[in-house]
């Protein structure tokens, strides 16, 4: 009988012996497992992170060429404007110098008019010149006219007296003898010293040669030669005077 019971105690003892066995065998591989899913997790947790940063770093490059192209487009602009900036400037100060150079022009200008350097106006000047063509060109009524013209206009002007003189020449020029007297007198009695006197009384004493006036002419030659004895003038007066003898 207790043989029997030794017996039972021992059978009992290994059947409990084997079921903390298969219990902790079961324990043990529910750790393990629980481990490899964690672990599997945290690879995919890497991966789906890494996947991410490479999204990011695509994502970066990207704009960054987005970013290269804005800048070299840019730049592209910015020099575009720069040579049109350039320009505009150089247009400006082109448009300066040219004002500047025409409102000198207008300014007036210091010429020599009978020896003499004088202020002279360019729309002056130009009118002067423009009655001046027209007596060479041969037509001396619109010439006589023009220089009056210029007197009325420019009565204080350099110019003034050779205009005087040149519109007794224009008279003479038409055979208009007695206005031709008349111009070199007023020449004579506005401008005495001017160098142009002794050829206007020149052409006085001509003017009475050809209106048969001898002693009128004779007269205007003596006078010449005493007023303005060293002048090309008075030479010519003395041997018009010779013939008078």
């Amino acid at each position: 009988m207790a043989m029997i019971k030794k017996t039972l105690i021992a059978a009992l003892m290994a059947a409990f012996s084997c079921a903390s066995l298969s219990a902790h065998a079961a324990l043990f591989g529910d750790d393990e497992a629980r481990r490899a899913i964690l672990d599997v997790r945290t690879k995919v947790d890497a991966l789906q992170q890494s996947k991410a940063e490479s999204t990011a770093v695509l994502e970066l490059a990207n704009q960054n060429e987005q970013l290269k192209q804005e800048i070299a487009r840019l730049r592209g602009q910015i020099e575009v404007l720069s040579n049109e900036v350039a320009n505009a400037q150089q247009r400006q100060k082109d448009f300066y110098v040219d004002l500047d150079n025409r409102l000198r022009k207008l300014e007036p200008q210091i010429v020599a008019v009978d020896g003499q350097e004088a202020s002279v106006e360019l729309s002056e000047q130009r009118m002067y010149d423009n009655a001046l063509a027209l007596f060479k060109a041969g037509d001396y009524k619109k010439s006589g006219t023009a220089f009056a013209d210029f007197i009325q206009r420019y009565p204080q002007s350099a110019y003034a007296p050779s205009a005087q003189y040149w519109i007794g020449n224009a008279y003479y020029a038409q055979r208009d003898y007695r206005n031709a007297i008349t111009a070199q007198q007023a020449l004579l009695k506005k401008y005495p010293a001017n160098p142009k006197a002794a050829d206007a009384m020149l052409n006085i004493a001509s003017s009475y040669t050809e209106l048969k006036d001898r002693t009128a002419a004779k007269k205007a030659l003596e006078s010449l030669v005493a007023q303005y004895p060293n002048t090309p003038a008075a030479q010519t007066a003395k041997e018009r005077l010779a013939n008078f003898k």
